[in-house]
C-alpha cells in the first residue's frame, strides 16, 4: 500500500556542469555568438530579398507566364537553398560556444557541439586579425583571431575580448 511520504528521487548532475567542474573555468562566447548570429540574419534577409526581387522580375517579364520548370525558378530556388544553407554554417562555424580552461588543457566548445582539446592556454599563441567594435552586431568587442601552438595546426575563432586571456599574444604570424 502507499503511503503519503514524498520520496526524493537523486538525478545525475547535467553533463556541462559535470565537464565544467573538471575542467575549471567555462568561459562563454556571447559576444562572438551574439555577432555570427547577427551576421547570418541579415545575409539570409538580404539573401531572400534578392530571391524574392527575381521571382517577382520573373513573373513580370515578358514569358513569366510560363511553367517555372521551363523558366528555371526551380533550379534558382535550389540554389537559394544551398546558398542560404552553406552561408548560415559558414557564418556561425567560427564562433564557439564556449572555452573550458583547466591547469593542463583547454577544451574549445564549437557551435555544433563538438569538443576540441588543446595545450594549455601558456602554451598557446594568438594573433587579433580583425577587431570589431561593438555596434547593431554584438553589444561588445569581437576578434577575429588566429590560434596556433606546437601541435596544434592555425585555427582561426570569433570570439569575444579576451576570451582566450592567458594565452600568448604575438604580432607575427606562425
Amino acid at each position: 500500500m502507499a503511503t503519503g511520504r514524498p520520496v526524493r528521487i537523486a538525478r545525475a548532475a547535467g553533463l556541462e556542469t559535470d565537464r565544467a567542474a573538471e575542467t575549471g573555468e567555462r568561459r562563454v562566447n556571447v559576444a562572438g555568438s551574439q555577432r555570427a548570429l547577427r551576421v547570418t540574419v541579415v545575409y539570409l534577409v538580404v539573401l531572400v530579398a534578392l530571391f524574392a526581387a527575381f521571382v517577382l522580375y520573373d513573373r513580370s517579364a515578358p514569358g513569366g507566364t510560363a511553367s517555372p520548370s521551363t523558366n528555371g525558378i526551380y533550379v534558382f530556388t535550389g540554389l537559394f537553398v544551398v546558398f542560404a544553407f552553406g552561408g548560415a554554417i559558414f557564418t556561425l562555424h567560427p564562433a564557439p560556444r564556449a572555452l573550458e580552461v583547466g591547469p593542463d588543457r583547454v577544451t574549445v566548445v564549437g557551435r555544433w557541439g563538438g569538443r576540441r582539446v588543446l595545450p594549455p592556454l601558456g602554451s598557446l599563441s594568438t594573433r587579433v586579425v580583425r577587431r570589431y567594435p561593438p555596434g547593431l552586431l554584438s553589444g561588445t568587442p569581437v576578434e577575429q583571431i588566429e590560434l596556433w601552438g606546437r601541435d596544434v595546426p592555425l585555427r582561426t575563432y570569433l570570439v569575444e575580448d579576451g576570451l582566450f586571456r592567458g594565452a600568448n599574444a604575438t604580432e607575427d604570424p606562425r
